[in-house]
């Protein structure tokens, strides 16, 4: 599967991502001492909704496209408001045109003290994230292969944090080399939090990765799944899923209201269902 961003920014994935990292940075606030977030796979920054990409595919009006002018319950709402509000600091004169990967989502909520540590590989793409956050020295663009980074970045110097790992899943062994990095990573630093997207379209394989994330023994994994359709016998992309390692002890509450309320906006066909298990721990 090629999960090659521009092509996808805005769908029904990114919402449900950004609203967890959302939350996710919102818990790290809570605090008065800095935190560092490190985005492994962190893209260019900044999606253009009308660009000759995300036309071909239009996934983004089945996803932000939706939100935006959407009715929540006053709960439902209270928690998707920094996300949505990062999406409309991107947007000034309404409407939808440029969508904010997780980079921008981040730095959107950060305070003065805290940092972003934002990885990218591809030369082009790094380049274009550096003119991003040119200038800004609460952001440090990386070019480097985010793999590696899980290793030479950790355990960032503040101690506390977020590491958000969302690969584009371009390669066959995805999700092998997902469980291997979490590992190291957290004998490197088993304090941190840690965040791991995966597409939900081969569920033998998806099944094959949440048995070898038990078989960690990593103490604390949430797993959050959510489908927008049942499998079906054509090979499509029918849900994604999050993995959060260390999880807030606020997190499952907030999932409980803010997924069904957006499944009930974004799912294609009811059927289809949003999941919290708890693979280690609880």
């Amino acid at each position: 599967m090629n999960y090659r961003h521009a092509y996808h920014a805005g769908n029904f994935a990114d919402v449900v991502k950004h609203a967890v990292l959302s939350r996710l940075v919102n818990y790290l606030k809570q605090k008065d001492k800095a935190f560092r977030v490190i985005d492994t796979h962190a893209g260019i920054g900044r999606y253009d909704l009308a660009s000759a990409e995300a036309g071909k595919t239009g996934e983004w009006q089945g996803g932000i496209g939706r939100l935006l002018e959407a009715a929540f319950e006053s709960q439902a709402a209270a928690l998707l408001r920094p996300y949505l509000e990062a999406v409309r600091a991107e947007n000034p004169d309404g409407g939808v045109r440029r969508y904010p990967g997780s980079p921008l989502i981040v730095r959107h909520l950060l305070r003065k003290q805290d940092r972003l540590t934002a990885i990218e590989l591809h030369p082009q793409d790094a380049a274009r994230l550096k003119a991003v956050f040119a200038g800004d020295f609460q952001v440090r663009v990386i070019e480097l292969d985010g793999w590696l980074a899980l290793g030479a970045q950790l355990p960032p110097k503040e101690k506390r944090g977020l590491v958000l790992v969302d690969p584009p899943f371009e390669e066959e062994g995805e999700f092998a080399r997902l469980v291997e990095n979490l590992r190291r990573a957290h004998r490197r630093w088993p304090g941190g939090i840690y965040a791991l997207w995966y597409p939900i379209k081969d569920r033998k394989a998806v099944a094959a990765f949440r048995t070898a994330l038990k078989q960690t023994g990593i103490p604390r994994l949430l797993d959050i799944g959510f489908e927008i359709r049942p499998a079906s016998s054509e090979p499509s992309l029918d849900g994604s899923g999050l993995v959060v390692v260390n999880p807030p002890f606020t997190l499952e509450g907030e999932l409980r209201v803010m997924l069904p309320a957006l499944h009930r906006l974004l799912a294609v066909d009811q059927r289809s269902r949003w999941t919290i298990d708890w693979l280690a721990g609880e």
